[in-house]
């Protein structure tokens, strides 16, 4: 991470979603998981190739993609968008900690979509998120032959779902979702209260650094890692960036996967670019590499009239 600041854009007009309650900071990020083979999507065969632009420019494309969703059509409110649709196998399961989770993404003619850019090094990007905003897990599924994409879940606590796939085709990046639902006994838990810092398991601490947050402006986040309270400087690369930040605004699951710009593994606070459309109370999911393993760290920020001093502010 270079000194300057490394901004993962968020599009002005997204509207952003946010919940009730979150794993009030990870521990060693069980969710963000790979099965062997899961990340390698031409493991199984496919009838068609699959499209690979340039390394830089699908990344350049699919960055403009994910930060750049239309004013009418929020990002992760809808199944279907511009054409594609979002088909899940199904809607309902039962509780299991890997439970299979089947959905293929179809075009305007019903078929089934099979290119695909590679977006942070992976085809498609999976976000399964309880209601209550607990139980994140960012998933790459692999893709079968006849177009289905596969990934395995934890979808051992009950509840209410959203689903999320996060791609780009033919360089418009696009998110689409369906809710999914656990048989069980479902009791939400409450939105936490803005804090400084959070939590991210075995002595890891995240402290967010942030501008006075106002809608429709810019507001630099700045996520300072440390290790049993010593400064960690550089973390690892994780799908090509220092990090990952997943932002959803309270009361209407709209959504957004951005990143940090920049080339990653330098040193330095992990720094973002955010603009939330409206006030309110957005829960941030930080997501970062070290030690070989990926940590989860979770922020709720209130934006507007909702600000007050916990939220995070001041350096």
């Amino acid at each position: 991470m270079s000194p300057s600041l490394r901004l993962g854009a968020f599009a002005a007009t997204v509207a952003l979603a946010f919940g009730a309650a979150a794993l009030a900071g990870a521990a060693l990020d069980p969710d963000v998981r790979e099965q062997p083979g899961e990340h390698e999507e031409g493991d199984m065969p496919s009838d068609e190739t699959h499209a690979q632009a340039p390394a830089g420019e699908a990344h350049a494309e699919a960055e403009g993609g994910h930060d750049s969703h239309g004013a009418s059509e929020p990002a992760g409110l809808a199944s279907a968008q511009a054409g594609y649709r979002m088909a899940p196998e199904a809607t309902i399961a039962e509780p299991a900690a890997a439970a299979p989770y089947r959905f293929r993404i179809l075009d305007g003619a019903g078929e089934p979509v099979r290119d695909y850019d590679t977006t942070h090094e992976r085809r498609m990007h999976l976000i399964v998120v309880r209601r209550d905003f607990t139980e994140l897990q960012h998933l790459h599924p692999r893709q079968r032959g006849d177009g289905t994409w596969e990934a395995t879940a934890d979808l051992s606590e009950p509840g209410a779902y959203r689903v999320f796939a996060d791609f780009s085709t033919g360089g418009q990046g696009l998110t689409l979702a369906s809710d999914l639902l656990v048989a069980g006994d479902f009791r939400p838990a409450p939105l936490p209260a803005p804090a400084r810092t959070a939590p991210a398991g075995d002595g890891y601490e995240v402290r967010l650094a942030s501008a006075k947050p106002r809608p429709g402006e810019p507001t630099a986040l700045r996520f300072r890692v440390t290790l049993d309270g010593e400064p960690v400087d550089e973390v690892e690369p994780y799908l090509g960036a220092d990090g990952h930040l997943v932002a959803l605004r309270e009361h209407d699951l709209a959504f957004l996967h951005t990143h940090p710009e920049g080339e990653a593994g330098g040193s330095g606070p992990i720094e973002f670019e955010v603009t939330y459309p409206t006030p309110g109370r957005y829960r941030l999911y930080l997501q970062f590499k070290h030690a070989g393993a990926v940590r989860t760290a979770e922020f709720t920020q209130a934006v507007g009239g909702h600000a007050h001093a916990e939220d995070g502010h001041g350096s």
